[in-house]
């Protein structure tokens, strides 16, 4: 380890360039060739399917990975990017141990499923070096759409109505597109800037322009937006954080992991990106997860994760549990924030009230803990922030603060739709973002070709 790594405080460059790099390699290396085709060789090829039901966008995945064995990576890639042009994402973050591979019959048979994820990768790599497009553009239809938000949900949206032949304008807030891809994801699991490939390869169909640094609500009107196009979709994902209602969380030290998951993501050089010598994580979610790991692979000396339910609770998935303490994050549960102690104005430990459960309901015990930390991180969910379309003219109804939409994502403003983590139900999935962008698209184009 490089000397100074167990510097107390949050500082920079605790460990080796060399270090650096061989922690955040790609956590999943792909499969060659022959890997391939021996791990394709394993699927029963299922007359129902189950792998099927369980994935959000309905991929074939018999299909493509029969395709795959018979050394056809292209028509496997098409398979997947029929129902799902970021195929190649969803490869790398979907949490496959608990939709398609849970229920491999290999998994229930044998313990060990089809490495479904990793065959998806492999067909759908194999596609964009190759540069290969499988969609050509409809006639122009003359109908115009504007796309709020360059996440999953509105890339796939986008990229569905573009191939039908309409022009599309994706409004952009940040510097670069990908939504959650770009800035959310563990940057172990989309290693040399995969996130901005896929966005190209998917917007080389054509029709597709990105408009940056232009957020609704400040720079762009909804009521304008849907007066100057046929019709708009909403995929804006969350802005807001959740507080973590403990007394001192704004003391320096006290950090919102989005954040810091995104600088991270964006930075050049690992080595700039400061951690604590010991961090400590609220929340159980995947945010919390890859916040913890990747804290831990920074060169914090001790990582913990702090969750108010039990372990069976933690929307992080087992897996996800697994490998974060295999880097060495401890995970404690029955646990809530209380206070963040501070001392001459630096974070030096936080207190933690253990919680039960009375009949359902989550109340805390009266006993607290104190945990050494100089460093603590809010991953407690994020919120979704309506301001931008009651401001925009004419209101949205909402439901459990989120866009209300009907099953094909209309919502409650003409020739508006939505879908992804803005809407009622949005499961924070990119699988799921781009099923919705899609089938709002789908929804789209019979509305345009209807007028």
């Amino acid at each position: 380890m490089a000397q100074g790594q167990f510097k107390d405080g949050i500082v920079a460059g605790r460990l080796s360039q060399t270090q650096y790099s061989d922690n955040f390699s790609d956590l999943h290396p792909p499969l060659d060739r022959h890997e391939a085709v021996v791990e394709a060789d394993r699927c029963y090829f299922c007359y129902d399917a189950p792998c099927m039901q369980a994935c959000p966008t309905s991929i074939d995945i018999p299909m493509f990975i029969r395709q795959i064995a018979t050394d056809n990576p292209l028509g496997s890639a098409k398979t997947i990017f029929d129902q799902n042009i970021l195929g190649g994402m969803c490869a790398r973050v979907c949490p496959t141990e608990t939709l398609c591979e849970e229920v491999c019959v290999r998994e229930v048979a044998e313990g060990k499923p089809v490495q479904i994820g990793r065959l998806q990768r492999y067909a759908t790599d194999v596609a964009m070096e190759a540069g290969k497009q499988f969609y050509e553009r409809a006639a122009p239809s003359g109908k115009s759409v504007a796309v709020v938000g360059a996440g999953p949900a509105g890339l796939a949206c986008a990229h569905r109505l573009a191939v039908a032949g309409h022009t599309v304008t994706i409004y952009e807030a940040k510097p670069k597109a990908g939504g959650l891809n770009e800035y959310g994801i563990a940057a172990y699991k989309t290693v040399d800037d995969f996130a901005q490939a896929e966005v190209d390869y998917v917007t080389a169909v054509g029709g597709i322009a990105i408009e940056y640094g232009k957020a609704l609500g400040r720079d762009i009107a909804l009521a304008e937006l849907a007066a100057t196009h046929d019709a708009v979709f909403l995929g804006m994902g969350l802005a807001g954080v959740n507080a973590l209602r403990a007394e001192g969380e704004d003391a320096p030290g006290v950090d919102n992991a989005v954040e810091f998951i995104a600088g991270l993501r964006q930075a050049d050089d690992l080595a700039s990106i400061p951690v604590g010598r010991r961090v400590v994580v609220i929340g159980g979610g995947m945010t919390a997860i890859d916040a913890a790991i990747q804290s831990k692979l920074l060169g914090a000396e001790e990582v913990t994760i702090c969750y108010r339910r039990g372990k069976e609770h933690m929307n992080a998935s087992e897996y996800e549990q697994d490998l974060a303490a295999s880097n060495g994050v401890v995970i404690r549960h029955w646990q809530q924030p209380k206070r963040v102690v501070a001392v001459n104005g630096t974070t030096v430990g936080i207190e933690l009230e253990y919680t039960r459960l009375d009949q359902g309901k989550l109340v805390g015990t009266g006993e607290v803990v104190t945990l050494a930390a100089d460093q603590v991180f809010k991953a407690i969910g994020q919120t979704f922030d309506a301001a931008p379309l009651n401001g925009s003219g004419n209101a949205i109804a909402l439901e459990q603060g989120r866009i209300k939409v009907d099953e094909e994502g209309r919502t409650s403003m003409k020739s508006v739709w939505a879908g992804g983590d803005c809407i009622v139900g949005g499961e924070d999935l990119t699988v799921s973002a781009v099923a919705q962008g899609r089938d709002a698209a789908d929804s789209i184009n019979r509305a345009l070709l209807d007028k």
